[in-house]
């Protein structure tokens, strides 16, 4: 890459996201139910995993196309900001006639099949390039730069803020006129829900209560879901999610089960400070 990165805006983007959903079901056969296409890259090195479930409810891994192997490439591009840089993994769901999901992570090391060289990584930071701020330490690593410089301690306590990054989903989709929760989302089969399920539960608790709620989906029953959160240090969630998808097959927000299955079902190591900043965004106070 020899010239700077020409960004693309949002509406661009959304009309790329669209094209590579084309690009990658044109070769398909009829009858497909859904597409996840995952796209990792640092500098040059490129991998992309595209999983095709057919009438049978099975996902099937496809080769992708050239012309979507380059779209996605495309989007990455566009999507460079000054400073910031750009994703390194991206994992985009597709149903028969609409865009499910997007995901796109900018910080979080991907999955690699196989880790690139550290001149892929130099080169990344050189194609794309980064505040000092703005490197995550893994990627100073990967890349042989010096440790970040650790930050003089601040005299006063911030105001409590939900730090960047660190989200909480959606429990359902909304209300209808009854006040029933209502949801659209995508099925899970059942060897993935169950590792869902081990993901979602396998988090450490940050609060609890020994009450619990009603259940949203049958208030007739004796009130079962547990108060409590936990967190994986990226994303925190009330234990209604895990609850609602035992139950009711209800399926987490898209946006965290695209971060789950990026990190391969498997939960990342949770410090104490990662802890106290999710108990700080669910309960509005200072972190310590």
């Amino acid at each position: 890459m020899t010239q700077p990165p020409t960004p693309v805006n949002q509406q661009q983007q959304q009309q790329l996201v669209w094209q590579i959903g084309h690009a990658l079901a044109t070769p398909l056969p009829p009858g497909w139910q859904q597409m996840r296409v995952e796209y990792r890259a640092a500098g040059r090195h490129v991998e992309i995993d595209l999983l095709v479930t057919g009438q049978d409810g099975l996902p099937r891994p496809v080769p992708p196309n050239p012309e979507a192997a380059q779209l996605l490439g495309n989007l990455r591009v566009g999507m460079y900001q000054p400073g910031r840089g750009t994703w390194l993994s991206a994992i985009l769901v597709y149903g028969s006639a609409t865009v499910l999901s997007t995901d796109f992570l900018p910080d979080v090391e991907p999955p690699w099949r196989q880790a690139p060289p550290p001149i892929g990584f130099q080169d990344e930071l050189r194609f794309f390039p980064r505040a000092e701020q703005n490197i995550p330490q893994w990627l100073r690593q990967r890349a042989g730069l010096d440790p970040a410089p650790v930050a003089e301690p601040l005299v006063a306590t911030p105001p409590a803020e939900v730090p960047e990054g660190l989200r909480s989903p959606r429990v359902y989709d909304g209300l209808d006129e009854a006040g029933r929760p209502v949801v659209n989302r995508e099925q899970l089969s059942p060897a993935e829900r169950d590792r869902v399920l081990e993901y979602l539960d396998g988090a450490p608790v940050v609060l609890a209560s020994r009450t619990y709620d009603a259940d949203a989906f049958d208030p007739d029953r004796e009130p079962l879901v547990p108060l409590n959160f936990r967190t994986d240090g990226r994303w925190y969630w009330p234990g209604a999610v895990a609850y609602y998808l035992r139950e009711h097959d209800v399926a987490p927000d898209p946006e965290l089960l695209t971060h789950i299955r990026a990190l391969r079902f498997t939960v990342p190591e949770v410090g104490d400070p990662e802890r106290e900043l999710a108990v700080a965004a669910i309960t509005g106070q200072p972190s310590t």
